[in-house]
């Protein structure tokens, strides 16, 4: 892993992250026809880390908000007044529970964690799903337009949202393009809709860090010399990821959002292509 190679994946990371247009689906592209080398498992934990935190930076207030109206809620149980509040509850409470019923159809996936990501192994089956996926941002926009919000969206509502998420686990699907599409589908306000997506990807993307770290200090030691090349890495993903979410949010509040549908168009039908012509062109082996 060398300097230059880290500044890459984190840009990439920083961007494809939060911009609709699949991370996983482009470092996968990138490993097959440019020999890309593939993050080692820390790092890879480190640039999910960091672009985590870029999050948590720019829906700070937010997140500030749901902590304390958690232990608020918890509180309000044990008191007679606080009971009564719970039928008509704070919307950063009520959104702590939204995003606790959104989260649970992730748990539906794991069991096909190994299948899902041998599927990356394939940029034939990559290239295919970015072209899903700009397809489902096509379509986002003229679905957008609605109100619904942190107080009016129905159980039912972040329940769809959650499963979009997890079928966003496969690769060459967007994870923001899906759930947010998918908001904006069920007729979540367009600024609502980025904001549960974003805030949304906050246990997905902690619960998925932490079972890699599991695996990784099972696996073995760390090396201490990479440390200010992953450090590196880690400062260029978060700083490009808290743009990369600023420009998703102008999009979007513009009614622009499914521009990143042609960018997807564009490069799975390149990758597919060239999946087909370049061993045509590549001379046997003799």
């Amino acid at each position: 892993m060398t300097f230059w190679m880290a500044i890459i994946l984190g840009v990439v990371q920083g961007v494809a992250e939060f911009l609709p247009i699949s991370s996983s689906g482009h470092l996968s592209l990138l490993q097959h026809f440019f020999g890309m080398e593939e993050p080692d498992a820390l790092y890879n934990i480190l640039l999910h880390f960091a672009t985590l935190i870029a999050v948590c930076v720019v829906y700070w207030q937010d997140i500030v908000d749901m902590i304390v109206e958690f232990f608020g809620g918890l509180a309000a149980l044990f008191t007679r007044s606080g009971r009564r509040e719970q039928g008509n509850p704070p919307e950063a409470r009520r959104l702590v529970l939204l995003l606790i019923l959104g989260t649970l159809p992730l748990f539906l996936v794991l069991p096909f964690d190994d299948l899902v990501e041998g599927l990356g192994a394939s940029p034939v089956f990559v290239s295919v799903m970015l072209l899903v996926t700009g397809c489902i941002l096509f379509l986002s926009d003229r679905c957008g337009g609605g109100r619904k919000n942190g107080r009016t969206v129905t159980v039912q509502d972040v329940l769809l949202v959650g499963l979009a998420q997890g079928m966003a686990t496969i690769p060459g699907l967007s994870r923001s393009g899906t759930t947010i599409s998918a908001g904006m589908a069920l007729g979540f306000e367009r600024n609502f809709a980025v904001r549960f997506s974003f805030l949304l990807s906050l246990p997905a993307v902690f619960g998925a860090t932490l079972l890699k770290v599991i695996k990784v200090a099972k696996a073995g030691s760390f090396d201490t010399q990479l440390l200010p090349i992953y450090l590196t890495g880690m400062v260029i993903a978060g700083v490009v990821g808290y743009f990369s979410i600023s420009l998703v949010k102008l999009l979007a509040s513009k009614g622009k959002f499914g521009s990143f549908a042609y960018y997807c168009w564009v490069v799975g039908a390149v990758s597919l292509i060239a999946c087909f012509v370049l061993p045509l062109l590549t001379p046997a082996a003799s």
